[in-house]
């Protein structure tokens, strides 16, 4: 009988110990669900101005009695740029919700006061600080192909079609999101795909060389721009063609040199920023890819010229869309 109890009582265990194992609860706890939201300390900055051209940077804390969803957005007074930070905690710390001067909604920072605003889901108060930005942050790049803060280089080289409302031009409006110019891209042309285009020879960059000065390996080399999408207008298509040239002659022969090929459908409205590893792009033919007619190598340091063409259906009528700062870096780009 003492051995029947023992067993029945070792079973009975099991059976508890499992239970409370299949009660456990994951998730908030009950305190964090009902209890009303309090601020346990002030939310703040560790500083009220920073010069982010030094590499310095600027942190936000705060802390709740409770988990709750919060949400610090930084705006630019004078730009409007916005920087967005987000999270689920009882706390933000400024070791980790650090702000080094990107931006999250174009355009760039300037050199401005900004309001960081921090938000908590279910609570009507918002709480804010201010920020000072003395300098903007320095955004280091290998070569910078068009800014168009100076006009048109007259090394480059354009064409326009000759269809209705065309507007190939740089302007300085508030649609400026690095700087204060862009090139604008515009017009209407119903029997063919493009609509202008820009060719951009290394020779605009060095006296001295036919190819651009860019590293080597096509594995360190990003190919980065910035492009605003139109509402309202016919998809644009910006193909970016990198033309190598291989034996150094000074001429891109395309029967027997690398020609890689970079399409970027605008498929969004507002300004967005496109970056792409140089080994990533693919040779193509009426989109489609195919194998390079040269030695089927990237070679960054053999680009000879690069043609930027704006396309567009031709039977849905206008299409625009505007660029800004090309240029290639040894990471991918981060404003």
């Amino acid at each position: 009988m003492k051995k029947i109890l023992i067993v029945i009582s070792f079973f009975l265990g099991l059976t508890i110990l499992s239970c409370r194992k299949e009660n456990t609860i994951d998730g908030p706890s009950i305190e964090d669900l009902y209890s009303s939201f309090k601020m346990l300390s002030t939310f703040k900055a560790n500083k009220d101005s920073v010069d982010f051209s030094t590499g310095a940077t600027v942190g936000f804390s705060a802390t709740f009695n409770k988990i709750v969803s919060w949400k610090i957005t930084i705006t630019g007074t004078t730009s409007k740029a916005k920087k967005v930070f987000s999270g689920q905690s009882k706390s933000i710390d400024a070791a980790t919700t650090i702000w080094n001067g990107t931006t999250t909604y174009f355009p760039l920072f300037a050199v401005e006061n900004c309001i960081a605003k921090l938000t908590i889901d279910g609570v009507t108060d918002t709480f804010q600080v201010p920020v000072k930005i003395k300098n903007t942050r320095t955004i280091n790049t290998s070569l910078v192909i068009a800014d168009f803060e100076s006009g048109f280089n007259p090394a480059w080289v354009k064409f326009v079609q000759t269809g209705a409302n065309m507007d190939f031009n740089i302007k300085s409006d508030t649609s400026k999101v690095q700087g204060n110019s862009y090139l604008n891209m515009a017009g209407t042309v119903n029997w063919d795909w493009l609509i202008g285009l820009v060719d951009f020879p290394a020779t605009a960059y060095s006296t001295s060389a036919n190819t651009l000065n860019l590293n080597a390996n096509p594995d360190a080399v990003y190919f980065n721009c910035l492009v605003y999408g139109v509402p309202n207008t016919n998809m644009s298509k910006v193909l970016f063609q990198f033309k190598e040239d291989e034996n150094a002659d000074g001429v891109f022969n395309a029967n027997n040199e690398d020609e890689y090929d970079y399409n970027i459908d605008v498929t969004w409205t507002g300004w967005k920023l496109v970056s792409i590893k140089y080994s990533d792009i693919t040779a193509l033919v009426n989109g489609q890819p195919v194998t390079p007619k040269g030695n089927s190598i990237h070679n960054p340091n053999k680009i000879g010229k690069i043609s930027m063409l704006h396309l567009a259906d031709k039977a849905l009528g206008a299409a625009a869309c505007k660029i800004d700062f090309i240029c290639f870096t040894s990471t991918p780009l981060e404003l």
